[in-house]
């Protein structure tokens, strides 16, 4: 069975985003919510800082889905790859 690498990176990517979002915006309602993870995504995407503002909240989205996009994409690729050279083997 093989993957669809282009529904496998949107799916990643909007699950990856969405929850980038939520985060955001439970940490907007609730202060301190989500903190640690907030910090973490931001010390990987520059221009993302976690100050609470909607502005970071939609670049952390975006970086998000971005993301999501790229490693699930990579992941269904690589997983056909393997699938191949094992039904090949």
């Amino acid at each position: 069975m093989r993957l669809d690498a282009r529904s496998t990176a949107l799916t990643a990517g909007i699950l990856w985003g969405a929850s980038i979002l939520l985060i955001g915006v439970g940490s907007m309602l609730f202060s301190g919510y989500g903190g640690p993870v907030l910090e973490m995504v931001s010390s990987i995407y520059p221009g993302f800082h976690n100050t609470g503002g909607f502005g970071d909240l939609i670049v952390g989205t975006l970086y998000g889905l971005a993301d999501g996009l790229i490693a699930g994409f990579v992941f269904a690729w690589l997983y056909n790859r393997l699938v191949t050279a094992r039904v090949s083997a």
